[in-house]
């Protein structure tokens, strides 16, 4: 048993290129657990990733991870989340090759798990991304929040989805001034059931922002999604002009092309609740949309809302996002560093960051103990 026990304590915390900040917080919390293995663990393994005129990715480990608890810490950034991936997958497969015991994949945001659902004629991309992973040779995965559950679904490994509200909470509690006089906010109603775990953990009452205040015309016709099926044969003749006059039998009254078609579109942006004289939290998993974001804020402003704060675990600052923020209604955005964005700061004093890696710190340790993952859900809702 002590041998066993002895085997299980070796243990290689290794880094790419998108966040090494995060990984050395998390490598130092990691080490300064007072564990009978804790003279086992470095702060962070030796290995080098990087790239040649050629622009492709080389990795190099300089350390033995033969039958060794590999986590490889690699998130997904704004900059190139496709270098985020190759570096993960080549890291991974050079620890498979070299016959680690266990490949631990760490990405607090997963790339691409926007697109978890089939649009049109695209594909699910995410399930590519999964089954690359898996391949690639990681036997366990760790992530925060992911942008849907079903997402697990895609690996044929464990997946461990851990939350970051508890976080998101002990700030609204210890640094909104006034906010039990707070209304938790909705942007869209599909995040309803997401804000109402925070509702009812706070005791605060929700309300859904409904609509959008730009209309938003989809034209399907240049894909050919809206042409009629083809004509059945009335007559003996089969000439082009024959057949362009035919009607279809097929044809359906709802499906039929003509001048009542109804266009797609969006309801005026509104508030289903009462904000007046209250503050606004907006709660998101991750913060993309900003101009839609500020849009939201003004409305709420305009409903009587008298300050609007905006959480969420990933931000996805992109383009010009820091700039409409600073000049938003909006008081303060509040995230997670589960995504780099140290740049953003410098540009809107308006974003504040939340540190996780306690949270990523203790999952590691307890998957290498082989100890359960459930006291990090113990403060969980299931729609979180």
């Amino acid at each position: 048993m002590s041998a066993d026990r002895s085997a299980r304590s070796e243990m290689v915390i290794l880094t790419g290129n998108s966040y090494p900040e995060l990984a050395e917080n998390i490598s130092r919390i990691v080490y300064s657990y007072k564990t009978e293995s804790s003279h086992r663990i470095k702060p962070l393994g030796e290995c080098r990733v990087y790239k040649k005129s050629d622009k492709e990715t080389h990795v190099e480990i300089r350390e033995s991870v033969r039958s060794k608890d590999v986590f490889i810490i690699q998130t997904g950034s704004t900059k190139d989340p496709n270098d985020n991936l190759m570096e993960l997958m080549i890291m991974s497969y050079a620890c498979k090759t070299s016959c680690a015991r266990n490949i631990i994949g760490v990405l607090p945001y997963l790339p691409y798990s926007k697109q978890s659902k089939q649009k049109k004629r695209g594909c699910i991309t995410m399930k590519l991304v999964a089954q690359m992973l898996v391949k690639a040779g990681l036997t366990h995965l760790i992530t925060v929040d992911l942008h849907q559950k079903e997402i697990q679904g895609f690996f044929d490994i464990p997946v461990d989805n851990l939350r970051a509200s508890s976080f998101l909470l002990d700030y609204i509690q210890q640094q909104i001034p006034d906010w039990r006089n707070s209304v938790i906010v909705a942007r869209t109603p599909n995040q309803a059931k997401r804000v109402t775990g925070f509702a009812q953990r706070l005791k605060l009452n929700i309300a859904v922002i409904h609509g959008s205040q730009e209309r938003e015309i989809e034209i399907e016709e240049a894909d050919g999604r809206n042409s009629p099926p083809p004509p059945l044969s009335t007559s003996l003749e089969d000439s082009p002009e024959s057949i362009s006059k035919r009607r279809s039998v097929f044809t359906i009254p709802s499906l039929a092309l003509g001048s009542n078609v109804l266009v797609k579109g969006k309801l005026p942006m509104d508030v289903v609740g009462d904000v007046g004289g209250r503050i606004a939290i907006i709660v998101e998993d991750m913060i993309d949309d900003v101009a839609g974001l500020v849009q939201a804020a003004d409305i709420l402003c305009d409903r009587g809302a008298y300050k609007v704060y905006a959480l969420a675990t990933h931000a996805l600052f992109t383009n010009d996002a820091p700039s409409l923020i600073e000049e938003s209604q909006i008081s303060e955005v509040v995230v997670t560093n589960t995504v780099p964005h140290e740049f953003a700061k410098l540009q809107c004093t308006k974003i504040k960051t939340v540190d996780i890696s306690l949270l990523l710190s203790e999952a590691i340790r307890r998957i290498h103990n082989q100890e359960s993952m459930s006291y990090l859900f113990r403060n969980v809702e299931a729609n979180d």
